[in-house]
């Protein structure tokens, strides 16, 4: 993804805010900026980093960040924990948890593919095991809401009016995605939000991005996990680590949970269709609509689910395969 100029420079106040928390005269290199607003450094002074993160104030509340940090960090698992914070500057400096992401990782090391994922899966069945974070229910209004982005942003782009009867379409899956007490749905869950740690146990796995995390079914995270738009992971091996989530679970009622996750997969990969125009549309990120063959490929395997009848029949009507190749950038 391209990175401009005004990216590459720390926000004011960096200077002051690194020398108040001993780290004055510490090297700042840019890191990464991801889909929302935030900016990340790396911070250097002699043999300690960290990573400073850029969240502007009026823009990004990191608050249910760092409490969802510390929630996970008490469970066992790895988030970064914050070295110090100024939330009115909306600078945070956090944990550095190197440059072993899972994705670039498992590129040069396909043979890592199995463990890796295993792990993956068991933090989540251990995560799952716990109440959630004191964090807002994912509800059928956010459900809801959340695959409205489809028409609103996709089919306006590829200039396809959207036709009546698609929130009707989803209405009669949603009660099924509430079978499950709730668990806390970090909702970004994939290879690119995780690192590789020189840690035991389940803390072998850093966790990034959970900052919208909300209170929903435990299935979300691993359709997230299993169906990547980054990277394509076999058929084998996401019906190997379902078997294996399961069998970690086993109070869980198979036949509800399998439903569940075929609609969450297909709601969460529709979404983003309408995520990534937005970013393209809305924010002049084109990058992102590279993602769209991918989305495609996985929500047509999606909608050919029995429980996605309903919504399949309104895409079959009303969305013709010359919509389905993904947004033209200009």
């Amino acid at each position: 993804m391209a990175t401009n100029l005004a990216s590459m420079i720390p926000p004011p106040g960096t200077g002051a805010f690194l020398n108040a928390h001993g780290w004055g005269g510490a090297a700042v290199r840019p890191l990464a900026g991801d889909a929302s607003f935030r900016r990340y450094f790396r911070v250097q002074l002699g043999q300690r980093t960290a990573v400073l993160m850029d969240a502007p104030p009026d823009k990004e509340d990191s608050r249910p960040f760092l409490a969802i940090g510390r929630h996970l960090d008490d469970l066992g698992l790895s988030a970064p924990q914050a070295l110090a914070a100024d939330l009115d500057q909306g600078l945070v400096l956090l944990e550095d948890f190197g440059d072993a992401r899972v994705n670039p990782v498992l590129a040069a090391d396909a043979g890592a593919e199995a463990s890796i994922y295993a792990a993956a899966v068991d933090i989540l069945a251990e995560l799952h095991r716990h109440p959630p974070a004191a964090v807002p229910p994912y509800s059928e209004a956010e459900y809801q809401r959340e695959v409205r982005l489809f028409p609103e942003w996709y089919l306006h782009a590829v200039g396809v009016a959207e036709a009546p009867g698609y929130d009707a379409a989803w209405a009669p899956l949603w009660p099924a995605l509430f079978t499950h007490p709730p668990v806390l749905v970090l909702r970004d869950y994939h290879a690119d939000n995780l690192m590789l740690l020189d840690r035991p146990g389940l803390k072998q796995l850093g966790l990034l991005d959970f900052q919208d995390a909300l209170a929903g079914h435990p299935a979300y995270d691993l359709a997230s996990l299993l169906q990547d738009i980054r990277r394509v992971v076999s058929p084998a091996l996401e019906s190997a680590m379902l078997a294996r989530y399961l069998a970690a679970r086993p109070g869980i009622d198979e036949t509800a949970f399998r439903t569940a996750y075929a609609i969450l997969a297909a709601q969460r990969n529709i979404k983003i269709l309408g995520v990534f125009t937005r970013l393209y549309v809305r924010d002049g990120k084109p990058a992102y609509t590279g993602f769209h063959p991918r989305l495609w490929e996985l929500v047509n395997a999606n909608l050919a689910h029995p429980a996605l009848a309903p919504v399949r029949a309104w895409f079959d009507v009303h969305v013709p395969a010359s919509a389905r190749r993904g947004v033209e950038v200009r």
